[in-house]
């Protein structure tokens, strides 16, 4: 009788479950079509605005890196801060800018993991050297901080957050970086856009997102 019982509360309960439609198999994979939540996509994010927003919006703020490194007093950004630069915090933080300059191409270091060119900035004569990023790996978040539409707030964690400025560079790398030919480049003048978080006195390690090849 007990076993019966059982049976039948188990038939009731599929019944149940059943006409009501809470019910669904479903594929392992395929759970966010289910609940309406898409996977984060760094690469996509970033592919669907680096074109039409980022470059344009960096372009328009870029100072030119000679007047920057001139007023800077041999390094001291924090003197130049206020009239060109960002912190990632609002008064506080990573210290940035947004540049761009003109100069010839004196070296290319591809040995490291983070190459770099280094260029004789047209309009400086100082002591900081100017480099600029080739990859492939790039240091730093510079350009990703300075896009006025792009906030941290608007991304679930800091998984996410870092992911952004990566995918950003594997587009430079991609769009900008590859089309040159670095083999030749050395002695030629080339402009650039770009932008460089403060690090060391003695250098600006820009992360470029456009150069052209006099």
């Amino acid at each position: 009788m007990r076993r019966q019982t059982i049976f039948t509360l188990l038939l009731c309960l599929i019944v149940t479950l059943a006409m009501s439609g809470c019910v669904k198999v479903v594929e392992i994979g395929k759970e966010d079509e289910l609940t309406g939540n898409k996977k984060f996509d760094a690469a996509e994010n970033v592919e669907g605005l680096w074109a039409s927003q980022a470059v344009p919006e960096l372009k328009e703020k870029a100072v030119e890196l000679s007047t920057v490194l001139n007023e800077s007093n041999n390094g001291d950004f924090k003197n130049v801060a206020e009239k060109y630069g960002h912190y990632s915090m609002g008064t506080t933080g990573e210290l940035s800018f947004v540049v761009k300059g003109e100069g010839v191409v004196q070296e290319v270091n591809q040995q490291k993991k983070a190459g770099y060119m280094t260029v004789k900035l047209n309009g400086y004569d100082g002591q900081i050297n100017v480099k600029l990023q080739i990859g492939s790996v790039y240091k730093g978040s510079a350009v990703r901080d300075n896009l006025s539409f792009i906030k941290y707030e608007d991304y679930t964690n800091q998984v996410d957050w870092a992911k952004i400025s990566q995918s950003i560079h594997e587009v430079i790398d991609r769009d900008v970086i590859k089309t040159l030919d670095l083999g030749s480049i050395i002695g030629k003048t080339i402009s650039f856009v770009g932008a460089f978080s403060v690090d060391k006195k003695t250098e600006v390690l820009v992360t470029p997102i456009e150069i052209t090849v006099k």
